[in-house]
């Protein structure tokens, strides 16, 4: 059997070269996200000479993965946490003096931009739980000097929306059925608006307001199944539907940055599509059909829009960013976001349905090696679960699945009932399902693929972060002859604990939360059936090889959570490998990390699936902070490479 050309690692999971391209609000700059001395910062140049760009950021440590321009056009705004905590700090940097500024210098807070505009350049809204960890009091911050002036004192609301005159329009509450309150905020007074059922609740939320504050845009799904995109008018007391689609939830709007209008809005099942409600919009995006394949996305515009950043998205490909001049109707392509990926051998993310065992269509995507439609033998599979669960996986290039189908692996990701995107009915098909037909779903997309000769049964892998980490550790307690192996990435091993130790900033939801985990664990019997469904009591089950990922400073997963289940593994003497990263949060955001145990996690493959592998060497744990607290003797790779070391 012919094999395509091996793909580094550095390549798939290191620092892009160039991410997150942004215009300044007057035109006159461009900026993106790129590595400087390693780390990824902010750099900025000229619109007309982007080869005069510099690093205006210069962090050293995790770097910055995403900011905004204030209206001014010369403040730059980003977030910052600590090693992965999600007590997020709000930081400037001035684009001509280059002088940076805590905004929210306090300690242990969760800082939140409500709002920019720019009716009032100098100013944004933000939220910040200085007072209370778990309400975000709402402020009005002055950019230059910092002075912040308290706007909302909040003690019952979950959000706010803000219209363009950085005023509060809308509160949102969580009622203690687990839906959604909506009150509207007029002159310091506070009036209901709208109530959403439960059921409706992660289907239905307001958006923004227009120019003049006077009609709301948001997405409702009460009434209909799928969630589409209206619009109210408080003159009137009228509601009026926009589009919306039966498939699907609506998944995003396109704005116009001078009218603030809806232009577009898009919906996602298999592949993101956008219906247009301006013309002109529509045939200028059309004619970037002409140039180049992919899924178009504008992804910045001038505050007069006249210019755009377009980027073309591709699921075998990099991310290319043009410059649209819509004046001159001139489009420049400016670089892709991962030039080193143009030669290798991707493939194919393929949008397949596969139908469970009570009829629900659930949207897969399929990864094969070599890209073919179908492989001439039954290959070694990866089940690489989401997150969430109230999330979903979308059609692009994602690393892990181009990682794993290089190295001869077909590749399934399924959006399990739960999912978002797919309707109400869908999503609420998931309460009270974990590990129970959340997981008959992926066990269904598995016996899909091996009824088509497409995967082994004998050589089947699940693998996943967060809610996926608890499906693999479901996967290896409750179903343990289906797979060879399971890879679980700060997933939750106790579902009492894990609801006992949320972070302080999610309270509000624990209505919510319990309709969606099917349990008031505020009762013992509620606690008994969350017990029923956690892997850490059936650790005795475990007989196939474990892989285990956290970090240290989670405040979602805690690390107590992987602690549990290896030490009971540790109990029954089952083995387990355990891999502990001491400065990161929910999910690897250093590269030097990333690289580290993407590589564990590679050999750990190629030990019990017989797939390719690129050795394991000193370049995959320079400067990581990785830390073996179990098990590095089962990967004979790992015990060999530690060995070596020492």
């Amino acid at each position: 059997m012919s094999f395509s050309k091996l793909i580094e690692r550095e390549i798939l999971f290191g620092n892009p070269e160039r991410v997150c391209v942004r215009l300044s609000p007057d035109g006159k700059y461009l900026t993106y996200i790129a590595p400087y001395q390693g780390v990824l910062n902010i750099w900025i140049a000229p619109l007309d000479n982007i080869k005069e760009a510099f690093a205006i950021t210069q962090d050293e440590k995790r770097g910055i993965h995403t900011y905004n321009w204030a209206f001014d056009s010369k403040t730059l705004l980003y977030m910052k946490d600590q090693d992965g905590n999600e007590n997020w700090q709000l930081f400037s940097v001035d684009a001509q003096t280059r002088q940076h500024k805590c905004l929210t210098p306090q300690s242990n807070i969760q800082a939140r931009i409500e709002k920019l505009s720019a009716s009032f350049p100098q100013e944004l809204l933000v939220a910040i739980n200085d007072r209370d960890p778990t309400y975000h009091d709402l402020y009005k911050l002055n950019i230059q000097t910092g002075e912040k002036v308290l706007i909302f004192k909040n003690e019952a609301y979950s959000g706010y929306i803000c219209d363009e005159n950085l005023e509060l329009k809308l509160l949102t509450q969580e009622t203690s059925g687990g839906g959604s309150a909506w009150f509207h905020f007029e002159c310091g007074k506070i009036t209901f608006f709208q109530e959403v059922p439960v059921e409706d609740r992660l289907t239905t939320a307001p958006l923004r307001f227009n120019k003049e504050g006077s009609k709301l845009y948001f997405i409702d799904s009460r009434g209909r199944d799928t969630g589409g995109l209206f619009e109210f008018n408080f003159a009137t007391g009228t509601q009026a539907l926009i589009g919306g689609d039966s498939r699907t939830d609506i998944s995003d709007i396109m704005v116009s940055p001078v009218t603030k209008k809806i232009e577009a809005y898009a919906i996602t099942y298999g592949r993101k599509e956008w219906i247009f409600c301006d013309e002109k919009i529509a045939e200028e995006l059309k004619s970037f059909q002409t140039i180049k394949e992919g899924d178009i996305e504008v992804l910045s515009r001038t505050l007069n829009d006249q210019h755009w950043i377009v980027g073309f998205i591709k699921d075998n490909g990099p991310l290319h960013y043009y410059h649209y001049d819509r004046h001159q109707k001139q489009r420049t392509f400016l670089f892709s976001n991962r030039p080193n990926l143009e030669n290798m051998p991707l493939v194919k993310m393929r949008p397949t349905i596969i139908k469970a065992r009570d009829g629900l269509d659930l949207m897969c995507y399929l990864s094969l090696p070599k890209d073919s439609e179908k492989p001439s033998q039954p290959l070694p599979l990866v089940l690489f679960v989401h997150g969430g669960p109230s999330a979903r996986d979308y059609w692009g290039y994602e690393p892990i699945p181009q990682w794993l189908a290089n190295r001869g692996y077909a590749v399934l990701s399924v959006n399990y009932r739960g999912s978002t995107g797919f309707g109400k009915n869908f999503l609420n098909a998931g309460n009270g399902e974990w590990g129970q037909k959340m997981h008959e779903d992926l066990l269904d997309a598995i016996q899909w693929v091996i009824d088509r000769k497409i995967a082994d049964p004998q050589k089947v892998a699940i693998m996943g972060g967060s809610y996926g980490g608890y499906a693999t550790l479901v996967g290896l307690t409750f179903t343990p002859d289906i797979f060879a192996c399971g890879i679980d990435i700060v997933g939750p091993s106790n579902l009492v604990t894990l609801v006992e130790s949320i972070p302080p900033y999610w309270k509000p939801y624990l209505a919510a939360l319990k309709v969606t985990i099917g349990a008031d664990f505020d009762t013992i019997e509620g606690k008994e059936f969350l017990e029923k469904r956690s892997p850490i009591h059936y650790a005795n089950q475990i007989k196939k090889p474990l892989l285990i990922c956290h970090g240290a400073n989670d405040p979602r997963v805690k690390q107590a959570e992987s602690d549990q289940i290896v030490n009971k593994m540790a109990e029954k003497n089952i083995p387990v490998t355990y891999v502990l990263y001491p400065d990161e949060g929910h999910g690897l955001t250093r590269p030097e990390n990333r690289l580290s145990f993407f590589g564990i996690a590679e050999a750990f493959l190629s030990q019990n699936l017989g797939g390719r592998k690129q050795p394991l060497g000193p370049s995959d744990f320079k400067s990581s902070s990785f830390q073996v607290k179990a098990g590095k003797e089962i990967i004979a790779d790992l015990e060999n490479y530690v060995a070596e070391q020492s």
